[in-house]
């Protein structure tokens, strides 16, 4: 049995009124701005961690918090309504919120791409796509957000994603996961990731990164000037230049961000089907982020890349593929 706040659900159960004075998600349509009319779920989960779950983003995770500090980076443009997402070129970073879980794919990740596959954009289209509230649940053991999620188009790609978001009652933790399944009628390209994006507090100067991999390697010069520093976050920098780290992932798929100067630890859980793992180190003024970056390939730039290097992930019809995230966050 589940505990919230230290005491066993079934005891706590009674000696509140209804579950929901500890735990539930509420329900929100944003009224104003650039998120005007989309969807918002808020997790609260008894055990101090509370998170958003955006349905009309691919349910995916914006602002979260753990007894009451802010765990996300979350960016200027804010998390937007899915028609403001401009899908041509970098046009993704005009709506990148950030927020705790972004994902990126589903045929397409890294740099846009034109190839014989069609066009995709900078990091894809389906954390734009709305999806379809299969489930939402709580119950004395655990809450459940799940839903489908389909990238689609007339003589294209036909993708389905299946999200399922769990978080025990009472932790400190939740889980992602997700079923990838083509039922179009003729072979796709298959590129997933999950942009994790940890900000301040969380993030600060002195925050230590620790990934368990079999090797890393930089992404390019500004990655190499920065490699001996990787595992360390300094001060906000004016003008510093993004740092990408391509960490093959070893047995242990798991990578922690330790700030011991507030006793907080983020572990970051990742299933085999997700043999690498990017760092995006970005401590600049106002961007002060480190991304955390599973996923299903190792080739950082992009479709074409992938393809040429043979390390394009396809998926033919009928075809499934399953991945798993787990977030949790410990405090000492």
């Amino acid at each position: 049995m589940a505990e919230i706040f230290g005491t066993a659900a079934e005891r706590a159960v009674l000696r509140m009124g209804s579950l929901e004075q500890a735990a539930r998600i509420d329900r929100f349509v944003e009224d104003d701005g650039p998120a005007r009319g989309a969807r918002r779920l808020r997790v609260i989960n008894g055990g101090g961690l509370e998170f958003d779950v955006h349905p009309d983003r691919a349910l995916d995770i914006g602002a979260a918090s753990f007894n009451g500090l802010p765990l996300a980076w979350l960016s200027a443009t804010g998390i937007t309504r899915p028609d403001a997402y401009e899908p041509e070129g970098r046009g993704w970073l005009r709506t990148f919120g950030g927020g705790l879980v972004t994902t990126c794919g589903l045929d397409s990740f890294g740099p846009p791409a034109d190839d014989e596959d069609g066009v995709a954009g900078m990091h894809g289209r389906i954390g734009a796509v709305p999806g379809r509230i299969t489930e939402a649940r709580v119950t004395p053991e655990l809450i459940v957000v799940a839903g489908e999620v389909r990238q689609a188009a007339v003589f294209q790609e036909n993708l389905v994603l299946h999200r399922r978001i769990t978080s025990r009652l009472g932790s400190s933790a939740f889980s992602i996961e997700d079923t990838v399944t083509n039922e179009g009628e003729s072979s796709s390209p298959h590129m997933v990731l999950y942009h994790v994006n940890l900000g301040w507090p969380l993030l600060d100067t002195g925050t230590v990164v620790e990934i368990a991999a079999a090797s890393v390697h930089p992404r390019d010069p500004d990655a190499v000037e920065g490699f001996e520093d990787r595992t360390r976050i300094g001060e906000p920098t004016v003008g510093f230049r993004e740092q990408v780290y391509i960490h093959q992932a070893g047995d242990d798929r798991v990578a922690r961000v330790i700030n011991r100067a507030r006793g907080l630890t983020l572990t970051l859980r990742y299933s085999d089907t997700l043999p690498a793992i990017f760092q995006w180190k970005m401590t600049a003024t106002k961007h002060f982020v480190l991304g955390l970056e599973p996923a299903n390939t190792a080739e950082i730039n992009g479709r074409d890349s992938a393809r040429e290097n043979g390390a394009l992930p396809r998926l033919e019809p009928g075809e499934s593929r399953s991945y798993a995230i787990e977030i949790e966050v410990n405090a000492s």
